[in-house]
């Protein structure tokens, strides 16, 4: 027996003597028990606020970041006490995999997004800043600060690990503490999980806590710096969402609910097709993965009239072939739901589809216990679509599909829309056109159009597999949220502010420098300092180069690019964006090296690329050149080396901007560079 405690205020809580029951799948019998212990939601959350906020908020996004990889790399040493206990929620070995695996690879993508793609330090800068002036000396930029509350992660059953870390990774990676709640009857599998982050040592006290159970009134107390992220049914997410308190606090509130997510077979793809193929295998993967049990599974497999026949015929044979039963039996392909209550659910929702629909295939019996939440694959199949209204309504939450005949495709577009908002629509054709079509009519009821053909099946990650790259959410019933989406799930737990003041006072509390703010010219060439001792704003001024009709001649027939603009005056005057023959925009850019380039061996290790370059006024022959180059940005890569970020400014004789652009470069450390020489 499994007494699965809550983690409060810094200590694990028993459960009391009304707690809920946990049950097998597989044999039904109870195995554990959770909640109702002696917790005080509001101190849950005062110890988040006080103790976990400003822990989290004293690090930079690169620190937590840093983080997330270490508490990655510790749960993946451990998971195989995950896999263990995840056979009793009814997954197979399989299905371990999308969970356990799944979570973990998520908090390693979050971790690699937050040291690469965003900035180092206490604020996220959203975007360049803008002049709000005519003389540049008062501008505008957007930051992004964590959120001061606490985020409240209410999870489903289904996914216990890669539930609470894919919502976990992005608040964490934002600075903000989480409570996590997560579905009771499968909530043994993230308490272990739980347990291995906070025996880590990796967090902070007060980062995260976690609720087995019932929240009791903790949505009584939340206020506007706090968050409420919920997974789960339509039903409860509204519920939630109309929450008195919420509302009247303008808490904000994410869901990512159910959905009748449709999967169109395109007309071109017939039974000879790869793609045809590619539908049947995919089809079958998502009835049977997680027994069905999936929010992103298909639902309506949506197929040209002239292709039914050839689709029901191909799932029915390959239905035949599923072996259900106890999931810790390798040779059964799929395992139970998550509980009785949850397989007698299913079956009265496949007796609401069978009013409009007729049941063509049910797979094997399965072999497991009777008293476990054992059911077979069934299929179904609807004949009139347009006068259906089930089919659009009803989510079997379990290995059920039905089959919508379609004329045309307007006709599949419509259906799938008629499910009010899906998390994912699949497409497999071949055609861009029939794809365009279902891009233009459906997109907008969508949170991910996935579209597989020959080219990418063997690279396609699946039409229910949400990666934490692209968002995973959907409009209507799907709840309306975006969840993952790299770093836009990130800023779902920060506040975004327009920050205004001059170049100088943006720099300061950015750590970035703007132009028109000041910049030091003092010392040695920024070329020749380490990267711990260059400081944002410094700057080199260069020497002054002419721009001949030789070098641009030259330059021409070295490079073979001898467009009209540089070699014809006649052709280049009756163009109206150039007075003469002008240079080549990349001779210009091979003369800016030249003159601010440092050529002996020092702290630049390479430069890595540029940016944003923009070429902003023609230079002709006789027009003269020079570099103002100005230290931007600062990012730690490693113990060896840092990012730095250059603006490149190029100037003409009248000291007007020719071109500009951001160098990338990476510089030595001092310390590792003098023991790399010593070696």
């Amino acid at each position: 027996m499994l007494d699965v405690p809550s983690f409060a205020c810094g200590a694990w809580v028993a459960p009391g003597p009304n707690a809920r029951p946990i049950e097998s799948a597989i044999t039904g019998n109870m195995i554990g028990r959770a909640g109702d212990g002696r917790l005080v939601p509001d101190d849950m959350l005062r110890w988040a606020r006080n103790t976990g906020g400003p822990a989290l908020r004293a690090m930079t996004i690169h620190q937590r970041a840093e983080m997330l990889k270490a508490l990655a790399k510790h749960l993946d040493a451990s998971k195989q006490a995950l896999y263990d206990l995840s056979f009793d929620t009814g997954a197979t070995a399989k299905d371990h995999l999308i969970d356990v695996d799944g979570g973990i690879g998520t908090m390693f993508v979050y971790a690699s997004k937050g040291r690469r793609e965003m900035n180092d330090g206490y604020v996220y800068l959203d975007g360049p800043a803008e002049s709000l002036s005519r003389d540049g000396s008062f501008q505008g930029t957007h930051i992004c600060t964590p959120l001061q509350g606490v985020a409240v992660h209410i999870n489903a059953f289904n996914f216990p690990v890669w539930g609470m870390l894919e919502k976990l990774a992005p608040t964490l990676l934002a600075g903000v503490p989480a409570i996590v709640k997560p579905a009771t009857a499968t909530c043994q599998v993230t308490q272990a999980a739980m347990r291995l982050m906070l025996e880590s040592g990796l967090l902070p006290d007060g980062a995260v806590q976690m609720v087995s159970g019932g929240l009791g009134d903790m949505l009584d107390h939340l206020g506007p710096q706090d968050v409420v992220s919920f997974t789960g049914s339509a039903a409860t997410g509204l519920h939630l969402r109309s929450h008195p308190n919420l509302l009247r606090n303008a808490v904000r509130f994410t869901a990512e609910q159910d959905s009748l997510n449709a999967a169109i077979l395109g007309p071109d793809a017939g039974p000879a097709s790869a793609e045809f193929d590619l539908f049947i295998k995919e089809t079958i993967r998502e009835m049977t993965v997680k027994a069905g049990q999936k929010c992103t599974a298909m639902r309506r497999l949506i197929v040209p009239q002239p292709l039914v026949q050839d689709v029901t015929e191909a799932l029915v044979g390959r239905l035949s072939d599923i072996t259900t039963g106890d999931p810790r039996d390798a040779a059964m392909r799929m395992g139970a739901l998550v509980s009785q209550a949850q397989k007698q659910d299913v079956l009265a929702r496949v007796g609401d589809l069978q009013a409009e629909a007729r049941l063509i295939a049910r797979g094997l019996t399965p072999q497991g216990p009777e008293t476990g939440a054992f059911i077979a694959p069934h299929l179904l199949i609807c004949d009139d679509p347009d006068a259906a209204h089930a089919v659009h309504e009803v989510e079997a939450f379990g290995p059920v599909a039905t089959i919508l005949p379609a004329r045309d495709m307007s006709h599949a577009a419509q259906l799938a829309n008629r499910g009010g908002g899906s998390l994912v629509t699949s497409l497999f054709t071949y055609d861009a056109e029939v794809a365009l079509g279902v891009l233009r009519n459906s997109a907008a009821f969508n949170g991910r159009l996935y579209i597989n053909d020959r080219d990418s099946a063997t690279g396609a990650t699946g039409h229910g597999a949400p990666v934490p790259h692209m968002v995973h959410g959907g409009p209507g019933r799907a709840g309306g949220g975006e969840e993952l989406g790299g770093s836009r799930a990130v800023l779902h737990y920060m506040q975004r502010t327009a920050l205004q003041g001059s170049p100088r006072m943006l720099g300061a509390l950015t750590g970035r420098w703007h132009p028109g703010a000041p910049r030091q010219s003092d010392g040695p060439h920024p070329f020749r300092k380490y990267y711990e001792d260059l400081s944002i704003g410094d700057s080199l001024t260069s020497a002054s180069r002419e721009i001949t009709l030789d070098d641009i001649e030259h330059f021409a027939h070295f490079t073979g690019d001898t467009f009209y603009a540089h070699m014809d005056a006649e052709a280049a005057r009756r163009n109206p964006f150039f007075p003469d023959r002008v240079a080549h925009g990349y001779l210009l850019l091979s003369f800016a090296a030249g003159l601010f380039v440092d050529p002996d061996e020092g702290p630049v290790l390479a430069n890595t690329g540029l940016d944003s370059l923009r070429f902003v006024k023609p230079v002709i022959a006789g027009d003269h050149l020079k570099v103002i180059l100005t230290v931007s940005q600062k990012t730690p890569r490693s113990s060896a080396y840092g990012e730095v970020r250059w603006h490149v400014a190029l100037l003409n004789q009248d000291d007007e901007t020719v071109a500009t652009y951001e160098l990338l470069t990476m510089n030595a450390r001092q310390s590792a560079d003098q023991t790399r020489k010593t070696t």
